[in-house]
């Protein structure tokens, strides 16, 4: 019975036979003129010699996996997939931090939920069900970040022509409730800084200064992390928030040269007192808050602290983000427009700032009067006045 011939854009089973000096890789592939060629390259181990065969398939097709068809597995299109968001992260098009969120649900729960099925499979009904079986099962923002996944994935299918649309788009909208802002008033600011100077372990973690440097520029703390003294002048009072840290399965703690957007990038100035703060600190080099040897500290470490040291009391509520969304209640108070708190904050749409980090204010009674009349008996037309005239 003769072999059924590959699909385009895809190899076959890898032989492996002894050379000098290590081993030859061999494959059949189909190349997109149609044609089947037997591929070779060698190594000194059968794995090397495998991973540069696969490294001409991924050169000639953009993937190890080749062509995409309606009858290609999910967890195959995943993978095709992954290697894009890959790609782009090492373009600076995305964050190594999303590669890792996208990462994490696929291998915990899109490929164990749904990798058998095959393109073709994927209906929405399908769809629909998993990731509201997610979301009861195990939330809203793990099923929300699945539906972004499998709207990418099916996404490139649509474009390899597999399938007709993308059925990700048709399934339910998975809503995520949204925590009402809440700043730390002046009476909190106190007694917030009071409870980290009498902490041992707070002070030795820098929280009391680094909660200081926050509210006075309402980064995020992977930028107040980053920040180093060559970002800082304490002539001209201002800081240059450029860079934000994170940490990176494999690779360890990374100062990424782009913060969360392109407009996350900004240049701060001081209160007198921030530079004051700043001038008791201040080193030739290196991290403004450095850990104990001299390096950059791991946000997630300090969120744990702030976390350990907040207590269950009255201050349980208290996050990092907590001391971002005080400043911009500050300056808010204070009457400065919403379009330069966004700038401050880092956020390129001013609904951004608004909707997450400015509380309602009552609505100037200038409205009620304006509306005041508005039920009044009309005013009779004057004579030979038509209505509507």
């Amino acid at each position: 019975m003769p072999r059924p011939q590959l699909e385009i854009g895809t190899y076959g089973e890898i032989r492996y036979s002894p050379v000098a000096g290590g081993y030859r890789a061999r494959a059949l592939f189909r190349d997109f003129d149609g044609n089947t060629r037997e591929v070779e390259r060698t190594g000194k181990t059968k794995g090397k010699a495998a991973q540069r065969l696969k490294d001409v398939f991924r050169e000639w097709t953009g993937s190890t996996t080749g062509e995409i068809t309606r009858e290609t597995h999910l967890k195959v299109l995943a993978e095709v997939w992954m290697e894009q968001v890959r790609q782009d992260v090492g373009d600076g098009k995305k964050s190594p931090t999303t590669e890792t969120a996208y990462e994490s649900v696929l291998n915990a729960h899109v490929v164990p939920g749904l990798g058998e099925l095959r393109v073709r499979e994927a209906t929405v009904m399908r769809l629909d069900r998993f990731l509201g079986a997610l979301q009861r099962n195990v939330g809203a923002s793990t099923a929300k970040t699945a539906r972004t996944v499998l709207s990418g994935m099916l996404g490139l299918a649509a474009r390899y022509d597999a399938i007709d649309g993308n059925p990700t788009r048709d399934t339910r909208r998975i809503p995520t409730a949204k925590k009402k802002p809440r700043a730390l008033d002046a009476d909190e600011r106190a007694g917030w800084l009071a409870r980290l100077e009498a902490n041992e372990k707070a002070v030795r973690w820098d929280l009391p200064d680094l909660s200081r440097f926050m509210m006075a520029t309402g980064v995020r703390v992977g930028e107040a992390l980053a920040t180093y003294w060559e970002d800082v002048d304490l002539v001209a009072g201002t800081v240059d928030i450029t860079h934000t840290v994170v940490r990176i399965k494999g690779q360890g703690l990374l100062r990424k040269p782009r913060p969360k957007s392109e407009s996350s990038k900004r240049a701060l100035p001081l209160p007198s007192w921030a530079v004051e703060l700043l001038t008791k600190r201040a080193a030739a080099s290196g991290p403004i808050f450095p850990s104990s040897t001299g390096g950059m500290r791991d946000p997630n470490n300090v969120l744990r602290v702030i976390r350990e040291i907040r207590g269950g009391d009255h201050f349980l509520w208290v996050t990092s983000h907590t001391f971002r969304k005080t400043t911009a209640t500050a300056l808010d108070d204070a009457g400065v427009p919403t379009r330069l708190i966004a700038d401050q904050l880092g956020h390129s749409r001013v609904s951004m700032t608004q909707d997450n980090y400015l509380e309602r204010k009552t609505v100037d009674p200038a409205t009620a009067k304006a509306l005041e009349g508005l039920l009044d008996k009309p005013v009779r037309p004057k004579t030979g006045d038509k209505p509507g005239r």
